[in-house]
């Protein structure tokens, strides 16, 4: 999935897709982690012991949603073509 950053008063933000959060068991209250390796941001939830996102209570999750961002992502590239 590609995604644009947005301008947020001085800085840019980012926003992230209810599918995402979904899966990722996050929300508006979810701390987050944000790091980087010099080429990369990775952002990470920040759980509590014992918390598991849904992908880890069902791994196949993991293609189910990597179809669904593949699909959402040639609908999004359709869409700007047509504009």
């Amino acid at each position: 999935m590609i995604k644009k950053l947005s301008k947020h008063g001085n800085s840019l933000a980012i926003f992230i897709d209810k599918p995402i959060l979904e899966l990722l068991n996050m929300n508006e209250n979810t701390r987050i982690n944000i790091t980087t390796d010099g080429s990369n941001i990775i952002i990470k939830p920040i759980r509590s012991p014992g918390a598991q996102s849904l992908v880890d209570e069902n791994p196949e999750l993991e293609n189910v949603f990597e179809e669904l961002n593949q699909t959402i992502d040639t609908f999004l590239k359709k869409q700007s073509n047509l504009h």
